[in-house]
């Protein structure tokens, strides 16, 4: 414990000193982007009492009007960019809202009590557990855009294509909007313009549930009968045939027909050949004129009615389940009205990845197979770094459009014992993660005070912080400090947390050579030093302006004190000159030690301590 407080103790001091000393006109462009994920529902809920299946009058809620100037000015101080409000869509929920005519879900088709985000329910308006007043739902969000539009950062929501609620009720619908499905031919499986695909003859059955989960716990509820009332039955969102899909289907939700029969058959027109080299205004124009399914038009509406409210991008969930077509046609249709959309999607197979981004013209894609995996079992302990060199070489090509994060709603809190048990282990792949390429980085609002998802809410499990139920998150409660935030309630170590995330986000956000280019160290180290462990990941980054050396140490036990190499490789492209300099760390510390260059080539002396970075900036 008495590491930790010394990491602490200097992440404390360094803050300080670097918010200042890293500070760059605005004028200075490009610059990293920085995603701060905040689960709208949890962000403000102050209450702490925790009741499995609380009601949000037991447990509480949070409003979009907690999101006030003092807390987005705190935001932005950890050097975020973007906010993506997440679960803003009006999706299935539990309990009756009269003063706007909108009814409770039934407890039969939703997870947990508050539901889930990507069970949408009305594209056309908001949630209303997210209204101080819900008969002025959407205008409280749209006064949250304008005040996260005065502190200087971008909007981001939730777009769910693939999927809506299996109660899907369009009641704010635009003039001349039909709802999904209201002009679907419910006689057959498959038809082109329908928006559903149906199992002609068979009605909706609800799944049997298993390990004893009741809805609502149990708790009676004049809805939660074992029915729901939906004839004919509808495929399931995860794209289940059945009409009484399984219980871990998602089965909350009904899937979206884009043209696609159940043959794999598509009735819409191919992308022209070379369409990954053209730019989406190529695309655009590629798709004035053409027929194209009903429910390609409907999610077109429905996104430009968000881009009008002043929305600057979107995460797109599942995408990879929607042709790729669709997305060109959709997000080419998005850049023709603001061509500085954040276009963000959530794709796990690394051989869809080229498609999406090229010909679907995604601007960004998770990078979660691959570099979060891989980090993740790093900060486990049993992962080498090894695995990381070829991950970002195969990727290389595209390493601007992967975006990077350590946590996000789907995954576990890294403070969980399920993942890493302590906050501090996820230092150094933060560094990695943060430094490594010109991608975005993203982090999850309670990561960076040490949040452990430990509560057992409802259908939500500990070690993720529930998505689905009404809870309040206790670590990022004690930095909200009653609506002050300003982390009154933090320990030293905790603030040190946060400072520490505050201070690698601010130096990656303005930081020129992350920017630019990309060389790993690590392979020729390995190669050519035996000091140098599978523990240990060093590279380089520059541009014209700057030149940085990049390290750190994975291991929770042992220092590094070694002699980096320089590979030959770097040594011309930077023209070193021969001869010794002294050089010192930007970042944490301020390490300085001695660059040696000669006609063998070039190193320096380093020595870290168990989960420590360093980065040094070379004159």
């Amino acid at each position: 414990m008495k590491k930790f407080f010394i990491l602490a103790a200097m992440a404390l001091v360094t803050f300080s000193c670097q918010e200042t000393e890293l500070q760059e006109p605005e004028s200075m462009k490009p610059k990293k982007i920085i995603v701060y994920q905040v689960f709208t529902r949890l962000f403000g809920n102050t209450n702490t009492t925790n009741k499995p299946w609380g009601t949000k009058e037991e447990n509480g809620v949070g409003k979009f009007n907690d999101f006030t100037d003092t807390a987005l000015e705190e935001i932005k101080k950890l050097g975020v960019s973007h906010i993506w409000y997440t679960g803003v869509p009006h999706h299935g929920v539990i309990g009756d809202f009269p003063e706007i005519g909108v009814e409770s879900d039934d407890p039969d088709v939703i997870k947990g009590r508050a539901g889930s985000p990507y069970a949408v329910r009305d594209y056309y308006q908001v949630n209303p557990d997210l209204a101080v007043d819900v008969t002025k739902r959407m205008e409280e969000f749209e006064a949250l855009i304008a005040r996260t539009h005065k502190h200087d950062m971008k909007v981001i929501i939730d777009i769910v294509p693939n999927h809506v609620s299996r109660h899907y009720e369009g009641k704010n619908n635009p003039a001349g909007v039909r709802d999904f499905g209201a002009d679907d031919d419910k006689t057959v499986e498959y038809a082109k313009n329908n928006n559903f695909y149906y199992i002609p003859g068979k009605a909706f059955q609800v799944p049997i549930s298993k390990n004893g989960y009741r809805p609502l716990g149990g708790e009676k509820h004049p809805f939660a009968d074992g029915k729901f009332d939906e004839n004919p039955a509808k495929w399931t969102g995860n794209g289940s045939r059945l009409a009484q899909p399984n219980f871990d289907d998602w089965y909350e939700t009904v899937k979206i027909n884009y043209g696609v029969s159940p043959d794999g058959k598509k009735d819409f027109d191919e992308l022209p050949t070379g369409a990954n080299s053209l730019d989406w205004k190529a695309h655009y124009d590629f798709w004035q004129g053409k027929d194209v399914p009903d429910s390609w038009k409907k999610f077109k509406d429905i996104i430009q009615f968000w881009l009008g409210k002043g929305v600057d991008g979107f995460r797109f969930d599942m995408a990879e389940m929607v042709p790729v077509e669709f997305w060109s046609y959709l997000n080419s249709h998005i850049k023709m009205t603001n061509p500085e959309a954040f276009l963000l999607a959530e794709v796990y197979n690394p051989s869809l990845y080229i498609d999406y981004i090229r010909k679907g013209k995604m601007d960004y894609l998770y990078d979660k197979v691959e570099l979060y995996d891989t980090l993740k079992h790093i900060m486990q302990g049993h992962g080498s770094t090894d695995n990381l060199a070829p991950i970002l070489e195969g990727l290389k090509d595209i390493e601007h459009h992967m975006l990077h994060f350590l946590e996000n709603h789907d995954e576990q809190r890294i403070a969980s014992p399920e993942f890493a048990g302590n906050p501090w282990k996820a230092m150094p792949a933060m560094v990695v993660s943060a430094t490594v390429s010109t991608s975005p980085t993203m982090i999850y609002f309670g990561q960076e005070v040490g949040e452990p998802g430990a509560e057992m809410a409802g259908f939500g499990q500990p070690s993720r912080t529930s998505i689905f139920d009404y809870v309040g998150v206790p670590q990022h409660q004690k930095w909200m400090n009653g609506g002050k935030f300003d982390g009154g309630q933090l320990s030293d170590n905790e603030k040190a947390l946060r400072n520490y995330y505050a201070e690698v986000l601010n130096f990656t956000r303005n930081s020129p050579a992350l920017m630019g280019e990309y060389l790993e160290l690590h392979s020729f180290n390995r190669k050519q030093n035996p000091a140098y462990t599978d523990k240990t990941f060093a590279f380089a980054r520059w541009d014209e302006s700057q030149k940085l050396i990049v390290v750190t140490n994975f291991d929770e036990f042992q220092s590094v004190k070694t002699t980096l190499k320089l590979s030959p490789e770097l040594v011309k492209e930077w023209n070193l000159e021969k001869g010794e300099r002294v050089i010192k760390e930007v970042m944490f510390g301020k390490k300085k030690t001695t660059l040696r260059v000669n006609e063998n080539g070039a190193d320096l002396d380093l020595i870290l301590g168990p989960w420590e970075s360093a980065i040094f900036e070379i004159q």
